[in-house]
């Protein structure tokens, strides 16, 4: 009990922290510590700090962040698995959607993703698989979908590095 408090302060002090240094520097600013599974993102405009996300354990075993897994394990994943028990989340705008996507995606753009569960995402247990065009918005809607409830996440990168097939 002690040692989730001791996180919790940390945690604290690093989004203070990077708050500050945002405001002054304008940058999008990323805190991850692997060794406690806490992540802290600050993704903003030109303006500030538009949004502040933490995701990550703060102890016990039940809660759950996301996992990181390459195109190709993703690929292997999608050609082997005959049920479809997954959904895959393009996290792109719907026009880089349109313009070609991993069969079988669905479209909800990580800048929709917000203080509410998406629409489309209906079951927080769900396993989805995130990707997006380079993975930097996946990285940042995996830990949106962290902070809302998301419990079985898997972020797989950018279309950029897929191989496979695109559908249109």
């Amino acid at each position: 009990m002690k040692a989730r408090y001791i996180i919790l302060i940390i945690v604290v002090i690093v989004l203070l922290a990077a708050v500050v240094f945002f405001i002054y520097e304008r940058t999008p600013v990323s805190f991850y510590s692997d060794e406690n599974e806490i992540s802290v993102s600050i993704i903003g405009g030109a303006d500030g700090p538009t949004s502040v996300f933490i995701a990550g354990k703060l102890g016990g075993e039940d809660t759950m962040t996301y996992k990181q897994i390459s195109m190709d394990e993703a690929k292997q994943i999608f050609e082997s698995d005959a049920d479809g028990s997954y959904i895959i989340l393009d996290v792109r705008r719907a026009d880089e959607f349109a313009r070609g996507h991993i069969p079988g995606a669905i479209n909800v753009a990580n800048e929709s993703i917000g203080a509410e569960a998406p629409a489309e995402l209906t079951d927080k247990n769900q396993l989805i698989y995130v990707y997006c065009r380079s993975g930097n918005r996946s990285k940042q809607a995996t830990e949106k979908l962290a902070a809302l409830g998301y419990t079985n996440i898997v972020e797989f990168g950018g279309i950029i590095d897929w191989t496979g097939e695109i559908e249109k």
